[in-house]
């Protein structure tokens, strides 16, 4: 009874667009998105047992191994973003960092994230909005998501 209660506060807890990409029964999800608007503690308490009633009469293992899934596209997404923020960070502050990226991601575009490293770092020195920071951060995802 508790594992189902804590799949319906996980369900809760999830965002919108997480909320939206999930498989559940109607009357489920009708539940878990009404809940996520209550803001008295007594009212939201009541609505997580109707959940819980709800999830009594549900299959649980497909909605867990949905959210288990959606957790590990949520890490690869944050592995991700910090790979190429990482890397950002590195090309702005040192010279060969350029060189270890292109040792590291051979099909990297040297050219073209000199030239996003030089406006960034222009950018950065002239106290600019970070455009090209940016535009960089954008090219080393992509260089990361073509890695895979």
């Amino acid at each position: 009874m508790t594992a189902l209660q804590d799949l319906g506060a996980a369900l809760v807890e999830l965002k919108a667009d997480q909320l939206s990409r999930l498989e559940l029964p109607a009357e489920l999800a009708d539940a878990v998105r009404f809940a996520r608007t209550m803001t008295k503690h007594e009212a939201k308490r009541r609505q997580m047992q109707y959940i819980g009633r709800i999830m009594r009469n549900v299959d649980a293992e497909p909605i867990r191994a949905q959210l288990d899934a959606l957790g590990t596209v949520d890490r690869e997404a944050r592995a991700r973003q910090h790979w190429a923020e990482h890397w950002r960070e590195r090309l702005l502050a040192e010279d060969a960092a350029l060189a270890a990226l292109v040792q590291e991601r051979p099909q990297a575009d040297r050219g073209k994230i000199s030239s996003l490293v030089r406006e960034a770092r222009l950018e950065r020195d002239q106290n600019r909005p970070p455009r090209a920071a940016r535009e960089l951060f954008r090219a080393l995802a992509a260089l990361h998501d073509a890695q895979r």
